[in-house]
């Protein structure tokens, strides 16, 4: 199946027999809730999911990851009360960036959900080919979804980022000018990972924030030595816009794994080597 839906193949789901389950991620780094943003209009059936209190865990626990996985118990919890259901399609939106989206695809997918998709543009996407929206809160049945932390095998550590680097393909999702190390806002340390290769996620979508065409982003990745039969790896950040540069290499056909602890907890270890400069390193 494919990882993204259009605004328009959703319109026609949501008429069909069977709706998938909608989740709202509406999330912007730094910002607070974007609860009252849903509160004020919403797809009608969707619920709201807060990535920073229900899709993030502690982060004393997180061994210096600004966003570290959720404990499994929690998350398949907050899955159950959006109504999640194992034998039931989920479409996950947010505000058009994709980020939030594709952290829970990625979760839901690794932990073996076995049809999840994003939305392609968002909120956005779907207002722009009339879509409705609503303020009304709907009240859903509980799910039946129980994770199982790597039931498909997309996660890696910080030493197996360091090996694949070096062994196969290993791709920053992070700002140029951050993976360069000439600036670094929010982590200790500047610079990447060696071996790494620089992948901003903003090369990955259209100026409407649309996902470029298939065979594009398979020619982008592919210049980069990401392809289908490589071994390809990726991190960010904190783990959040990685996951979109796995939804990306997804589209464009390329499977990947995520690093999810990346660059913040990379750094939080001094031990561990820096690259700085255009090059892998």
């Amino acid at each position: 199946m494919n990882a993204i839906i259009s605004a328009k193949e959703l319109a026609g789901e949501l008429a069909g027999e069977q709706p998938p389950v909608l989740l709202d991620i509406r999330w912007e780094m730094g910002a607070t809730s974007r609860r009252p943003d849903y509160d004020a209009g919403h797809i009608p059936g969707a619920v709201y999911l807060d990535l920073e209190t229900e899709l993030t865990g502690p982060k004393e626990t997180g061994r210096g990851c600004r966003h570290p996985l959720p404990d499994p118990e929690a998350f398949g919890a907050a899955m159950r009360r959006a109504g999640v259901r194992a034998d039931r399609g989920v479409v996950v939106y947010d505000g058009g960036l994709g980020w939030g989206a594709a952290r829970v695809w990625w979760l839901l997918s690794w932990t073996g959900h076995p049809s999840v998709r994003v939305l392609d543009g968002g909120l956005p996407a779907w207002t722009a080919q009339g879509g409705a929206v609503t303020a009304e809160v709907p009240v859903v049945p509980e799910g039946d979804f129980v994770p199982e932390p790597g039931a498909r095998p997309l996660l890696i550590d910080a030493d197996g980022a360091a090996a694949l680097a070096r062994r196969g393909v290993l791709l920053d999702a992070r700002a140029g000018e951050r993976y360069r190390g000439e600036v670094e806002p929010l982590d200790p340390v500047a610079g990447h990972i060696p071996g790494a290769r620089s992948a901003p996620t903003t090369e990955n979508v259209t100026a409407d924030g649309l996902f470029r065409p298939a065979g594009e982003l398979a020619d982008h990745f592919a210049a980069l030595g990401a392809v289908p039969d490589a071994e390809v790896g990726v991190y960010c950040g904190s783990g959040v816009s990685g996951a979109h540069e796995a939804l990306a290499l997804a589209v464009a056909g390329v499977p990947a794994v995520l690093y999810a602890g990346s660059w913040s907890e990379w750094t939080a270890d001094p031990s561990r080597p820096v690259a700085t400069g255009p090059q892998p390193g």
